[in-house]
């Protein structure tokens, strides 16, 4: 059977022949006032490249899904061996050095605090959630990011896929998650990495273009190959502005904790919906706010770190 519009014009060429102004003429008001009968079932289509994917790439998913999960196991394991005491005197270590004194005594007690609200364990594990989605993210954005500064045909694909990244509501990432990895913290992992790996690769590609000209045609000029000017000229000049990417990713991957908790993920996240499921507000509030000393804390870590870097590229 032809489609709506098909028949429209049939009939609408048919009216006229017999005289049919009005009616012809009708029909077509009709036409500009409501929507023509025209269906595309593009999410369809979406539906049939899922399956085919689930379908024929099984092997590399169960291999994703092995090494992400024994990633995340094995890092909430070793930070569960370090006894709490030592784990606050390192974080006040770090808020040392890349801040203040200050601020590594105020890290500490947020630390303690969170473990004073019996949320440790989930700490930990929102912890290990965060770094392995990131490191993930740095991996697969870095080199995306330096691409896309080199060759314009890779710019010009990915900036409207990193457009949809980032616009695309973030629950609809839990859909392709839950359909590969099942429910838990793999599909956290992938939902993250959709939603925080746009910030990384965009900063490292304006991190690159933002490198002075003539410092890199001045390495070329001391006959440095394009690999040595990237990696001794190029990447130093860039690595604050590439930070700031690695301290925003950082953060998105922290607010996908409660989202991806819908999916299954443990850690803060999932005290955080129990508590919405019970109208718990006393447990709301405590795992609420320790994802907001988390935030704060790796924020200011990871800009203290981006301080740092830059201070020393200015000195040399």
């Amino acid at each position: 059977m032809p489609p709506g519009w098909l028949l429209f014009v049939y009939h609408l060429i048919k009216h006229i022949k017999e005289g049919e102004v009005n009616t012809a003429f009708s029909a077509v008001i009709m036409l500009m006032i409501s929507f023509p009968d025209i269906t595309f079932e593009a999410g369809k289509y979406v539906d049939d490249l899922v399956s085919f994917l689930a379908d024929n790439l099984e092997a590399l998913f169960d291999f994703i899904f092995f090494v992400t999960s024994r990633s995340i196991s094995g890092l909430t394991d070793f930070l569960m061996i370090i006894p709490w005491w030592l784990f606050i005197i390192i974080i006040f270590l770090l808020g040392w050095y890349f801040k203040s004194f200050f601020s590594g005594i105020l890290y500490g007690i947020f630390i303690f605090l969170i473990g004073t609200f019996g949320l440790w364990e989930e700490m930990m594990i929102t912890i290990s959630i965060i770094l392995t989605a990131v490191i993930i993210c740095l991996i697969i954005g870095i080199p995306l990011g330096v691409a896309m500064a080199f060759n314009k045909w890779v710019s010009m694909i990915l900036r409207p896929i990193l457009d949809a990244m980032q616009t695309m509501p973030s629950f609809v990432y839990l859909i392709p998650a839950i359909f590969f990895f099942g429910l838990g913290n793999v599909s956290a992992i992938f939902a993250t990495l959709i939603y925080s790996l746009p910030p990384v690769i965009r900063l490292t590609d304006l991190a690159i273009r933002g490198v002075d000209k003539e410092v890199v045609e001045s390495a070329h000029s001391f006959g440095s190959s394009r690999w040595q000017t990237l990696t001794k000229v190029q990447l130093p000049q860039a690595l604050p502005t590439i930070m700031a990417g690695v301290n925003q990713t950082t953060m998105m991957a922290l607010a996908m904790v409660v989202i991806a908790s819908m999916v299954g993920a443990s850690g803060l996240g999932e005290q955080v919906l129990v508590s919405i499921n019970r109208i718990d507000i006393a447990l709301g509030f405590e795992a609420g706010i320790s994802i907001v000393f988390l935030a704060i804390i790796i924020d200011r870590i990871t800009n203290g770190i981006a301080e740092k870097v830059q201070r020393r590229g200015g000195n040399q």
